[in-house]
């Protein structure tokens, strides 16, 4: 019998988890709008007493509206929230990988979103809840394009906010000539995630938070994007950081399925959105 190997079985657990994604992913092609019958981007609904805020999701690097939703978008509707997803950072003839635009501009098309939504339901102030880059970019409208105003919350699963070395390959980018001007013209938003950016540099001066907004950052310890996880973690007032492993030391999650899949994670969202009916995470959260 071979040795137990927690690295073996959280890439296996990874595999599995990626294979039921890409089983899923020709049945749910639609855009967002199409999402209505998956139970969210419903613009009739209207927030109730217990959840007076949307919720609006906003998907990570090569994702879209609707595939980087399909676990915690129900979770949420089945608990009463007003959900809405939104594509953004597309690139011309890339068709359902979005986020690869530049930061800036994504962060723009966010207010966007966020105004027809609070046109929409009457709400005064939206939760945005964002993984991997869409933890991160909701910072940019926050600080730089009024959307204080306009939020009371952020929650990022495994959010690069101070940037990531990719395991440490961006680092050789330097050795490749050209190789960084290609990334950059080709895929800005990777180029503007890279930890030193220009584009980061500006996002993290003066401090990593604004007045008015509740933060969370939820990150896990097995994290092969994010490298190191303890970069998403944000520093000021208003802010929770969680490792996933303090509250279930067993969960295995990586930077896919964190966002994707784990219930611990979502448990943890669903306190961050209503903290006044928090209640404790562990385990067993993963089976409620």
């Amino acid at each position: 019998m071979l040795p137990w190997n927690p690295h073996h079985v959280r890439r296996s657990v990874a595999a599995v988890l990626l294979a039921v994604a890409v089983a899923l992913v020709p049945a749910t092609t639609a855009r967002a709008d199409d999402a209505p019958s998956r139970g969210w981007n419903d613009y009739s609904c209207k927030p109730s007493t217990a959840h007076p805020r949307p919720v609006v999701l906003v998907h990570g690097t090569f994702g879209n509206a609707v595939d980087n939703w399909l676990g915690l978008a129900p979770y949420l509707v089945a608990r009463g929230y007003c959900v809405y997803s939104l594509d953004y950072g597309r690139l011309p003839g890339v068709p359902f990988f979005h986020g690869l635009g530049p930061i800036e501009k994504s962060a723009g098309e966010l207010d966007a979103f966020v105004d027809k939504v609070l046109a929409a339901t009457g709400a005064a102030e939206a939760d945005l809840v964002g993984h991997s880059q869409g933890g991160m970019m909701p910072r940019h409208y926050l600080k730089f394009l009024g959307g204080a105003a306009e939020v009371n919350a952020l929650v990022g699963i495994a959010p690069d906010n101070h940037g990531t070395t990719l395991g440490g390959l961006t680092a050789l980018l330097p050795y490749f000539p050209g190789a960084e001007d290609l990334l950059t013209t080709a895929t800005p938003a990777l180029a503007d995630q890279i930890a030193g950016s220009a584009f980061l540099n500006r996002l993290n001066a003066g401090g990593d938070t604004v007045p008015g907004v509740r933060y969370t950052v939820l990150a896990t310890r097995y994290d092969q994007v994010v490298t190191p996880y303890r970069s998403g973690f944000l520093e000021g007032p208003n802010v929770r950081n969680v490792l996933l492993q303090d509250l279930c030391p067993v969960d295995l999650s990586e930077h896919l399925a964190i966002g994707l899949f784990d219930r611990i994670a979502f448990h943890e969202v669903a306190n961050a959105l209503d903290p006044a009916n928090a209640r404790p995470t562990t385990c067993a959260a993963a089976f409620s």
